[in-house]
């Protein structure tokens, strides 16, 4: 799943370096074998967000792009979009892009967000947000997992405590909320694949051999 990844990151046309970070030696072997770059971290991060941070402070780069390693069918072209969009609104410590959702909305596994009409994150939560309490929202926001970091915000979440709604939501940009970074998002229609659970991986493997970027690499 991490060597589909990190073939399909290589495919952007703007995104300059691909390294997998990890503290798995197995991890760092199979990106190896398979013609990719690994760096090794260190074991105490607790989420993926500082253990990208430990291995940027060594690059001098404009932006740093988190592409989660569950996302095996995750677009190049959408992120070549997310790099784009947040070089022109700098105004943003950190963007990550939605997408609208309806169906299965009290899955926890998805990440739901609010935001304002210019596109500033108000919550993440694993919860159905906003809550219908006098109307039905006509629809939701669904977190897409790869998410573009001002470098110095990135180091910076790094020396920051666990906040306390990053331990409730189990979100860890709760952290970076909660320390008033400044986080935009803009809706893109590009679908998303993530890999929570076996059967996930299953649809994953049904739908790779008629997906557009596989014969590329």
């Amino acid at each position: 799943m991490i060597v589909h990844v990190f073939k399909r990151a290589m495919l952007s046309k703007k995104i300059d370096k691909v390294i997998v970070c990890t503290d798995s030696n197995q991890i760092k072997s199979v990106v190896e074998k398979y013609g990719g770059t690994a760096v090794m971290t260190s074991s105490k991060h607790t989420n993926g967000t500082e253990r990208i941070s430990e291995v940027s402070s060594k690059f001098n780069a404009k932006l740093v792009i988190d592409i989660q390693g569950d996302e095996p069918l995750f677009s190049p072209v959408e992120a070549d979009k997310l790099i784009a969009f947040h070089l022109r609104n700098l105004k943003y410590d950190i963007v990550l892009p939605s997408m609208k959702h309806k169906t299965k909305i009290n899955n926890p596994n998805l990440v739901k967000l609010v935001k304002s009409n210019s596109g500033k994150i108000l919550y993440f939560s694993r919860s159905s947000i906003p809550f219908s309490f006098q109307s039905q929202p006509k629809c939701y926001y669904k977190h897409v997992s790869i998410i573009s970091f001002k470098p110095q915000k990135l180091l910076e979440f790094k020396k920051l405590k666990t906040g306390e709604l990053e331990k409730i939501e189990g979100v860890e940009l709760m952290r970076a909320l909660e320390n008033d970074f400044n986080i935009g998002t803009y809706v893109t229609n590009s679908k998303t694949y993530a890999v929570d659970v076996y059967k996930d991986l299953e649809n994953i493997i049904q739908k790779l051999p008629k997906d557009r970027y596989r014969k590329l690499y």
